[in-house]
């Protein structure tokens, strides 16, 4: 008998008055899409308050699943916030609910695993990084097809902690895979991912010898953030050219920056 499933009897000797606790699952699709409205609004303050009340309602419904979907979206949260408490907290809450669920070699476990990786990349760790996006790779590549957008996502992510490791070559290969399978369907990853690509160049040849490849890949990026209709231009894609704005502005694409910057910030607005 696995005991956390159960309410503890009045009297602890007495196995056979252990109780089953009974769980009453939240609707995390539901969840998710009023956070991503939130989201949608550049409105982290309120995403937050509405995540932590249904993580309350999942507490007192024994939803373990769903704390972990909570712990998910927390943590993304509080990593674009800037909050390394708060991020690394509901890291490590994802990984106890892994653990004591039995879903380390399940997708869901890879996505926590994901998750916490992206975490403690953001917050300099990237050595403590690593460990938990081989976990989700290992996992990733044996369970989903192979153009599934969550390992282009984890591909990403494990790239920039490898190139932090200068192990450019490594990088470099995740990129070109997740080139491989947003470009046959999220043009404003793939954006993500040239732009990443132009940094991992600048990081191993330096500015002066990889000017040329720089320049391409900015252009590449420009190219596919145009190309998105202004109809499927939502919250997410804000996100994207608000993250994309200080890349251009960085190698000197002043005008593409004032042009992301701004129109995330029409977005953002028109969602309000």
């Amino acid at each position: 008998m696995d005991k956390k499933d159960y309410e503890e009897p009045r009297c602890p000797l007495d196995n056979s008055m252990w109780v089953k606790k009974k769980v009453t699952p939240i609707a995390v699709d539901r969840v998710i899409a009023k956070e991503d409205e939130y989201l949608a609004r550049d409105d982290f303050a309120s995403a937050e308050k509405h995540l932590l009340y249904w993580w309350e309602e999942a507490e007192n419904g024994n939803d373990e699943r769903g704390k972990l979907v909570l712990c998910n979206e927390l943590m993304g949260l509080n990593r674009k916030i800037g909050n390394e408490e708060k991020a690394k907290e509901y890291a490590q809450k994802a990984l106890k609910i892994v653990d004591e669920l039995g879903l380390e070699n399940s997708i869901s476990g890879a996505t926590a695993f994901l998750n916490s990786g992206t975490v403690y990349k953001a917050f300099s760790e990237p050595e403590k990084s690593l460990e938990y996006f081989e976990k989700a790779k290992s996992i990733y590549e044996k369970e989903l097809d192979a153009d599934d957008d969550r390992k282009a996502g984890l591909y990403n992510n494990m790239a920039l902690t490898l190139a932090d490791l200068g192990r450019y070559k490594a990088a470099r290969q995740l990129y070109q895979s997740a080139i491989e399978i947003v470009k046959k369907s999220n043009k404003a990853d793939e954006a993500i991912t040239w732009l990443n690509l132009a940094d991992l160049d600048v990081m191993e040849y330096g500015m002066e010898e990889a000017e040329h490849a720089v320049q391409e890949y900015l252009d590449k990026a420009e190219e596919l953030l145009d190309s998105i209709p202004e109809e499927n231009r939502d919250g997410y894609y804000a996100y994207v050219c608000d993250k994309c704005a200080p890349v251009f502005d960085y190698y000197g694409y002043f005008s593409a920056s004032k042009k992301y910057a701004d129109r995330s910030a029409a977005i953002y607005k028109k969602n309000k």
